[in-house]
């Protein structure tokens, strides 16, 4: 959707009413009524725990030293668990002041977190400022130059803060103090909003989450706090621009490349400003109404395959907790979209970072009439993206095409996973620990990352490589009651000359027991050195015998194979996860005993 500002002055109401609600009577009238509703007791029981617990723990400022860690040394954790605890502050100390508004504690701690806030060095994490004006620490431009020209970096931390403020300006003015008010309006307007409006950024054409996330927050910070017919219109019409560029991300099967969590993440501050905007025009704007958008967001109930276990391709952790606010405000649109159980709500302390918007709306926008059900089982394949997930009584298998430059990408054509019953047997390992290396040209090198940690093949000991050029060739596709069949060329994920063809064929049979048939045919213009068939697992209690060997959890799966074709060497291996924990793994690798110009494998997993 493209509008020029001219036309959205036309639609936009400018008014001091919070776009949440239609006035202040309403507003006071829901927190009050909410605290005597059943369903309700579990949200508002984990926000006040939150607050009794943080009541005891003083406010901690960040420190110059932390602030610099990422610089020196490429670390982040540091200074982003002091910076997402003060956003924790935040938001327990605003519900709390909206739910108890005679409880004078929590305004005061309330306060005290936005004036800190206010005090920052910078609302942008120190791995986003890299070669930021901010980092520039030549003492070369006169006072006079600074004021006439100022550069402030808009990272997504940066953004989210305005947004917060400005909701909370927006939903607590009332009993906030004057001085605190202007503070937070000044410091939005300095730090965001008036950049915005000097400098344009990187972000605004992308085609991933910074895009909907940077660009919705601004959006919705405006439309809180900004007065000013012209200034407002013109914000509103590049914050479409972009969004529109975030939109392009997507692929008409809606399938989020970049994982669950992103889609969470960045699709929900689509929507979240897509909301505001639709009621702050009675309507007139609404980004939610086109078929591309209600794909997107039938993408949850694709790739869930167990409870809170996600399809965890690309940067994504293993498991994701579901926003039940926004699940219940996308069902009231889309119908078809499943409602998740409550039991698999993200919490209110689950999102590590903090995020207000998510926050809030997880109780705004809770209804206590949807209880929901456990994910239905299907089969989807996602044309555009070359995603399969197909869930089966407990049985879930689920394998990915596409090309390596996806956004978060990780070098992965081909690539599987194999459950039953919750308990992983072929594994994605997700999304490793952020650090500088992570996001450079290192990037391939970490395990998680590159070829080399996912259930792909090892050919003359080469991995697949990087890049758009590197693809997957969809050759067959079918899925049925019985069976579903996908078979795809690999060939183009390797630089390797002599790779003519490499036909990966997936069967997977839905029986009672169900079998997933692999059958990888290799085309070599000459005989190639070796070849590796690499499976990645969890470590398990392995037994072997003379067809196979069976991994054993709760459950068994036994992987057949040839031994007259084939060695099996099973390595231990281990990574550190998105939240810097250990993980360790194992890597089951399949030897080629006789590779030559035409090699013809079949591997087959069988649930016991």
């Amino acid at each position: 959707m493209q509008i020029e500002s001219e036309k959205i002055i036309e639609f936009v109401k400018i008014n001091q009413l919070s776009p949440l609600f239609s006035s202040q009577e309403e507003q006071d009238n829901w927190f009050k009524d909410i605290k005597g509703k059943p369903a309700y007791q579990p949200l508002i029981h984990e926000i006040k725990e939150e607050a009794e617990q943080l009541l005891k723990d003083p406010l901690r400022e960040l420190t110059f030293s932390e602030f610099t860690i990422f610089r020196d040394t490429g670390s982040r954790l540091e200074y982003e668990r002091r910076y997402f605890a003060k956003r924790r502050r935040l938001n327990t100390f605003a519900i709390m002041s909206l739910l108890e508004p005679i409880q004078s504690i929590y305004l005061k701690e309330l306060q005290e977190t936005i004036w800190s806030i206010c005090n920052e060095f910078s609302w942008c994490l120190p791995a986003h400022l890299k070669n930021s004006p901010e980092m520039d620490a030549n003492i070369n431009q006169t006072f006079f130059q600074v004021n006439q020209n100022p550069r402030n970096t808009i990272d997504l931390f940066a953004a989210e803060t305005a947004f917060a403020l400005s909701e909370i300006f927006s939903l607590t003015k009332h009993l906030l103090d004057p001085l605190i008010q202007k503070r937070m309006i000044d410091e939005v307007y300095r730090r965001v909003l008036l950049p915005y409006q000097n400098q344009s950024f990187e972000w605004e054409k992308s085609t991933h989450n910074w895009a909907a996330v940077c660009a919705g927050s601004i959006g919705a910070a405006a439309l809180h706090i900004v007065a000013d017919e012209r200034m407002l219109s013109t914000t509103i019409e590049r914050v479409l621009h972009t969004m529109n560029y975030y939109l392009k991300g997507f692929n008409d099967d809606g399938a989020c490349m970049e994982g669950y969590g992103y889609w969470q993440y960045g699709f929900g501050f689509y929507v979240y400003f897509a909301d505001l905007l639709k009621k702050k025009t009675d309507g007139v704007l609404d980004l939610l109404n086109t078929e591309k958008v209600h794909q997107i967001a039938l993408f949850q109930q694709k790739c869930f395959i167990n409870k809170n276990q996600v399809v965890n391709f690309s940067d994504s952790p293993e498991k994701g907790a579901v926003l039940l606010g926004l699940s219940h405000y996308l069902h009231e649109i889309y119908p078809d979209l499943e409602v998740p159980e409550v039991e698999l709500r993200a919490s209110f302390n689950e999102d590590h970072c903090s995020r207000w918007a998510s926050a809030i709306r997880n109780l705004i926008w809770f209804d206590e009439q949807k209880t929901g059900e456990k994910w239905q089982d299907d089969t989807y394949y996602l044309k555009d993206s070359q995603w399969l997930i197909s869930r089966n009584d407990g049985y879930v298998f689920a394998c990915k095409g596409g090309h390596n430059d996806e956004p978060h990408n990780h070098n992965d054509i081909g690539h599987f996973i194999l459950q039953v019953k919750g308990e992983t047997f072929l594994k994605d390992l997700g999304s490793g620990m952020y650090c500088d290396a992570y996001f450079n040209h290192e990037r391939y090198t970490f395990l998680c990352n590159g070829s080399q940690g996912h259930s792909v093949p090892i050919i003359n000991n080469q991995y697949q490589s990087e890049g758009a050029e590197n693809y997957a060739t969809i050759t067959q596709i079918s899925t049925e009651q019985a069976e579903d069949i996908l078979e795809m060329n690999l060939a183009k994920a390797y630089e390797i000359e002599v790779l003519e063809k490499l036909i990966r064929r997936f069967t997977w049979k839905k029986s009672q027991k169900p079998e997933l048939v692999l059958e990888d045919t290799f085309h070599f213009t000459e005989k190639p050195e070796s070849i590796i068939e690499r499976f990645i697992t969890p470590v398990m209690k392995i037994t072997e015998d003379s067809t196979g060997v069976i991994l054993e959890g709760k459950e068994k799966l036994k992987i057949c194979f040839n031994r007259d074709e084939i060695d099996l060497v099973v390595r231990e291996n281990e990574f550190l996860n998105h939240f810097g924990v250990k993980e360790e793994l194992f890597q089951f690798d399949f030897l080629v005993k006789k590779p030559s110009e035409m090699t013809n494998l079949e591997i087959r997993f069988h649930f016991l």
